[in-house]
């Protein structure tokens, strides 16, 4: 029997089982003096697959939406998601479009068989790049692709565990559509893997580049996983141990009910759910039930799971490394460094020299979002010294200064203080060259040195 066609065969069952019984998505702002409730219920057939948990929580997070609490189960003939959401203000959703929204998306991505978070795009190309961390690294590859005449629309950025991950969106300095040349891609490719692998990366940096948009933060996850970021260095240990008493996780097996039961309890913060369904999906464990509350500094989150292929977690070792991949996923997002906002009229080569101002002024970027509205360029860096220790509020002004007091922000409790007479104007400190800029000028694709000083506009 060909099993291709036992797979159409499968496929259009699912499709009939949903149009008779086609997911049910509720917006609820009675029941709850906090917040409001959504929920969403379906066969079991139809949408307890791998993956569907991951699809409602990534609609909800895309919206924007902080989930307070979360009541899952999915272990009859159909299954029901309940979650208390709020929006960013802490507010219940009354906004008619933004409910529509919810119920449009949500019943969308329900009875959608697509992969999760993949959205296609023929605008930009795409390049995802992971190595190992260090000072200035960020600098060095948005230079690279300055002088390769990429723009850079849209980038995230994170690090872990002496790891780098990046998605970054990019396209032709000229035409502004995606660059599709194989050539070009490749010098690409072969430059930025060159910058990542530098003198100490012990494992393999990976570059990949493609046409289209994944969903960036899942996509971050997965490489990150994928690097195994969550085995420790000896370095990162002691930094470990003084976090550990803020995030407990525990995995346990239920043997009468024939699950493992994961607890998780840390500081709450935006898109942890996200976070940590993201890594029980890419583990290939399915839930079956979970209880989520999040409604204080605290967050706690219960889960009951099983393997793809109904069995539970099965030794010790399988137990301890859900624990560091749980522990790692939340650890990915944490904010370390000082939080600085640039707003400022977008143009090529932008952050090759914002990230140059940081070098050179011994900042470290752990995580950086990168955006363009319009023609603004919207960016967000966290950054620390070059050891990974907190900035002095000295260095940060002297940046701002150099930058542009209107232009980057702090937004940072422990550095609010800005002088009031400061102009904003955006001037532009001494280059020094990094190793990738001299390979850029051996090859001949930097600028001349009588062009190294850029105008912002």
């Amino acid at each position: 029997m060909d099993h291709g066609f036992l797979a159409d065969i499968d496929d259009e069952y699912e499709k009939l089982v949903i149009q008779l019984n086609p997911p049910r998505v509720t917006v609820d702002n009675t029941s709850s003096r906090k917040a409001t409730l959504v929920q969403v219920s379906c066969l079991v057939d139809s949408a307890n697959r791998q993956g569907s948990l991951l699809e409602v929580v990534q609609v909800l997070t895309d919206l924007n939406l902080t989930i307070t609490r979360a009541y899952i189960s999915s272990d009859g003939e159909w299954f029901m998601d309940v979650f208390h959401v709020v929006d960013l203000c802490g507010n219940k959703i009354y906004d008619g479009e933004v409910i529509d929204r919810i119920q449009q998306s949500l019943a969308a991505r329900a009875s959608s068989s697509q992969s999760v978070g993949i959205q296609a795009s023929s605008e930009h190309t795409s390049i995802e790049l992971i190595g190992r961390d260090r000072p200035g690294l960020l600098s060095e590859i948005f230079a690279v692709l300055s002088d390769l005449k990429c723009n850079i629309v849209a980038a995230e950025v994170w690090t872990h565990n002496s790891r780098m991950a990046s998605v970054v969106y990019i396209t032709d300095e000229e035409s502004g559509g995606a660059i599709d040349n194989s050539d070009r891609l490749g010098n690409i490719k072969r430059l930025l893997r060159y910058i990542l692998v530098g003198d100490r990366d012990k494992r393999s940096a990976k570059t990949a580049i493609s046409v289209g948009v994944t969903h960036t933060q899942r996509r971050l996850h997965q490489m990150l996983y994928a690097d195994r970021d969550y085995d420790r260095d000896d370095t990162e240990l002691e930094h470990v141990s003084v976090d550990r008493s803020k995030l407990v996780v525990s995995v346990e097996n239920c043997t009468e009910k024939g699950y493992s039961m994961v607890n998780v309890r840390c500081d709450d913060r935006p898109k942890l759910l996200f976070d940590t369904v993201c890594t029980l999906t890419d583990m290939q464990y399915v839930v079956f039930h979970a209880t989520v509350i999040a409604e204080g500094p605290e967050a706690y989150q219960e889960y009951y799971i099983r393997h793809v292929d109904g069995s539970p977690i099965s030794s010790e070792g399988e137990r301890q490394r859900l624990v560091l991949c749980l522990e790692a996923a939340i650890r990915r997002r944490n904010r370390e460094g000082v939080r600085l906002e640039l707003c400022c009229e977008d143009r090529v080569g932008l952050l090759s020299d914002v990230t140059r101002i940081f070098r050179e002024n011994g900042l470290s970027v752990t995580r950086a979002e990168v955006t363009t509205r319009g023609s603004q360029a919207v960016n967000v860096f966290y950054v620390t010294d070059s050891s990974g220790n907190p900035v002095n509020s000295r260095t940060i002004e002297a940046v701002r200064n150099e930058i542009g007091q209107a232009i980057l922000q702090v937004k940072d409790e422990m550095h609010t203080k800005a002088s009031a007479d400061d102009s904003g104007k955006f001037s532009f400190g001494s280059l020094f060259r990094s190793r990738s800029e001299k390979l850029l000028h051996n090859l001949g694709l930097i600028r001349s040195s009588s062009g190294d000083r850029l105008s912002p506009h």
